[in-house]
């Protein structure tokens, strides 16, 4: 029966490494190594010239780190998957990092026992996380989610809405508020219910809060 060979390139700036990541990947009669990189920018040139099924690239090189170099081959068209190699443990610089067109993320710890699996999982079109950056990814992506729908509601509110949401989050009393704005402390108050209402919101904690979530005080 014939095997699909899933042609691999490999990138990292310690020669060691690419070594010990090629006797790994030299007990699977499915996977070939046909090329090297020590640093971003050959990985990239590489990548373009091989054309192979897969990249595995270390997230920190020199000259042009994996997210960069990602990016850079995504951006001229690469049609090869790239898998992520790290020393460090998933935090959520992972979720920008699949967005740029990464289809795997793996710990170098954990490359003698899934490197050949995630190879053969990016190979075929999946995407390859460990459980560890799994949690972290879904935790993160909820995150983005109730930013996202946070962002909605703010969009919601009339621009006088935002500006008393804004003036109270900055610690500014309704009196203070009225006199900025032109308007009596009353229609501030009446303008602070109408908020409650739309974004539940009801202690200056809670403004702040908000605000910092969405980075709106950066906008004064």
């Amino acid at each position: 029966m014939t095997v699909d060979i899933i042609r691999v390139v490999l990138a990292d700036d310690h020669a060691v490494v690419r070594a010990g990541l090629k006797a790994v990947l030299g007990g699977a009669r499915d996977i070939e190594i046909v090329g090297e990189a020590s640093n971003g920018i050959e990985a990239v040139a590489a990548t373009m010239r091989l054309k192979p099924d897969v990249l595995i690239m270390d997230l920190s090189m020199p000259q042009m780190d994996g997210t960069e170099a990602t990016r850079k081959l995504v951006a001229e068209g690469t049609t090869s998957k790239i898998l992520i190699l790290t020393m460090h443990s998933p935090d959520e610089a992972l979720i920008p990092l699949l967005e740029s067109g990464a289809s795997g993320f793996l710990q170098k710890s954990a490359a003698d026992r899934e490197l050949v699996d995630a190879v053969r999982a990016v190979a075929h079109g999946d995407t390859y996380l460990q459980p560890s950056a799994a949690r972290v990814v879904a935790g993160g992506l909820r995150k983005k989610a109730a930013s996202l729908d946070e962002q909605g509601q703010y969009d919601r509110l009339t621009q006088r809405e935002r500006d008393v949401l804004r003036l109270v989050a900055q610690g500014f009393s309704a009196p203070e508020i009225g006199e900025q704005l032109h308007i009596s402390p009353k229609t501030v108050d009446t303008y602070k219910q109408r908020i409650h209402e739309k974004l539940g919101l009801t202690h200056r904690s809670e403004y702040v809060q908000f605000a910092l979530r969405l980075q709106l005080l950066a906008q004064t």
